[in-house]
């Protein structure tokens, strides 16, 4: 257990990382007149986020889980997979990535890395529904899974439409007013 604890804390790690990039990336933005949507939303995504953290250590210790080699092995690379894909879209956004909703009017979509795959719109949340499968059964904390994806579900649902709306909104071209 004391490896699996190490790898949620290294995961964990990884979300300080990205929130100091996002925060980053905030300024850049703000200071280009950027506009932020979906605040209501943003504490439910980080309370999840942290639940799925916790319930991933809290349900192997309480309920005992077993560590299943045929099992873990999988997704741990799953787990790396997803890591990659997350970096890969952080890196390809630049700083236009963030955790929050915040977009700069005027500038086109990226359409870079795997951003370019139009059909794959939002490839970092298939970076976070792999992981929140994955991390929780690499030590079969599958409650956890369960649990985390059914929320996130609901949550991707509200964070999708919102990010299309204001995306829509920010890159459509202006009004022509007639003479």
């Amino acid at each position: 257990m004391i490896w699996y604890g190490l790898l949620v804390a290294a995961v964990a790690a990884e979300r300080v990382a990205e929130l100091v990039v996002a925060r980053r990336n905030e300024r850049w933005s703000t200071a280009r007149g950027a506009t932020v949507a979906g605040q209501g939303h943003y504490p439910a995504m980080v309370a999840l986020h942290t639940g799925l953290l916790a319930g991933c250590l809290a349900e192997v210790w309480a309920a005992g889980r077993p560590f299943v080699p045929a099992l873990a092995w999988p997704m741990l690379a799953v787990l790396a997979g997803a890591q990659a894909l997350r970096w890969w879209c952080i890196r390809s956004l630049g700083p236009r990535w963030n955790t929050r909703v915040i977009v700069v009017p005027g500038l086109p979509l990226v359409e870079r890395g795997p951003y370019r795959w139009r059909r794959l719109r939002h490839p970092n949340y298939v970076a976070v529904v792999a992981e929140g499968v994955a991390l929780p059964l690499v030590h079969t904390a599958w409650i956890t899974a369960v649990v985390f994806t059914v929320l996130n579900a609901v949550l991707l649902t509200v964070r999708v439409r919102c990010e299309n709306r204001v995306l829509q909104s920010a890159t459509a071209p202006a009004a022509t007013v007639p003479a």
